[in-house]
């Protein structure tokens, strides 16, 4: 079992940067791929970025390449999704997620066994 525990949401101007943080349980994190999903108002929830198990490969989704950067702590059990450059279409909960799967499966929500319970963030214009 792996427990997720997200944190860092909140209130953020057009333009600023915020950070997220997901704790993880268990002594099993470095085995896992650690993904963020993000969920809108009325919207299925979408892939945002993960960060492969195996050999550390990010991958990001095409509305946030080069403005996030996913990094993990496998000292720490924790997996950090940086944001810069938000806009309000970036307002959503923010979901951790961990799941055996590597490659492009890391985009697949239904590939990922454990979520947490979000965080929301929201961006004002």
């Amino acid at each position: 079992q792996v427990q997720l525990v997200e944190s860092g949401g909140g209130l953020v101007q057009a333009g600023g940067s915020l950070r997220l943080s997901c704790a993880a349980s268990g002594r099993t994190f470095s085995s896992y791929t650690m993904g963020w999903f993000r969920q809108a108002p009325g919207k299925e929830r979408e892939f945002v970025t993960a960060i492969t198990w195996n050999d550390g490969t990010p991958y990001y989704a095409d509305s946030v390449k080069g403005r996030f950067t996913i990094s993990r702590d496998n000292t720490e059990n924790t997996v950090y999704l940086q944001m810069n450059s938000l806009k309000p279409g970036d307002t959503a909960v923010y979901y951790c997620a961990a799941g055996r799967v590597a490659g492009w499966a890391a985009r697949n929500r239904y590939q990922y066994n454990y979520w947490g319970q979000g965080t929301q963030l929201t961006v004002s214009s």
